[in-house]
C-alpha cells in the first residue's frame, strides 16, 4: 500500500484530522496532482483556518499555476492565522514569500 492509500484509509476513521489531511495534500504534489493537492488543502483550511503548516503549500501551489493574486491572498490569511497563533516562523516564512512575490 503506497502512502497515499495508506493516508486515505486514516482519514476515513479520522475525517477532519487535519495533520493526515496536509500530508496528503503533500504526497499528491510529490506525484504531480495538483489539483488535488489544491482541493485537500482549500478543504482543511476552509474547514479549521488555525493550521497555520497549509497556508504556504497551498499559496506556494498557487504561484507554480500562475494563480499569483490568490496566492497573495492565502498567503495573508496565512500571516492572519500565524499572528493570531503567535507562530513568529511561519509568520516570517509567509511574509517573505508573499514579498517575493509581490517584487
Amino acid at each position: 500500500m503506497n502512502r497515499i492509500e495508506q493516508l486515505l484509509q486514516f482519514l476515513t476513521t479520522n475525517p477532519d484530522d487535519n495533520f493526515l489531511q496536509h500530508a496528503l495534500a503533500l504526497e499528491y504534489i510529490k506525484i504531480g496532482k495538483d489539483a488535488d493537492a489544491r482541493k485537500t488543502f482549500e478543504s482543511l483550511l476552509n474547514r479549521d483556518a488555525d493550521y497555520v503548516a497549509s497556508y504556504y503549500h497551498l499559496a506556494a501551489l498557487l504561484v507554480r499555476s500562475g494563480e499569483d493574486k490568490l496566492a497573495k491572498e492565502w498567503y495573508e490569511k496565512g500571516m492572519a492565522a500565524a499572528k493570531k497563533a503567535r507562530d513568529n516562523h511561519s509568520y516570517n516564512e509567509l511574509q517573505s514569500a508573499f514579498e517575493d512575490l509581490a517584487d
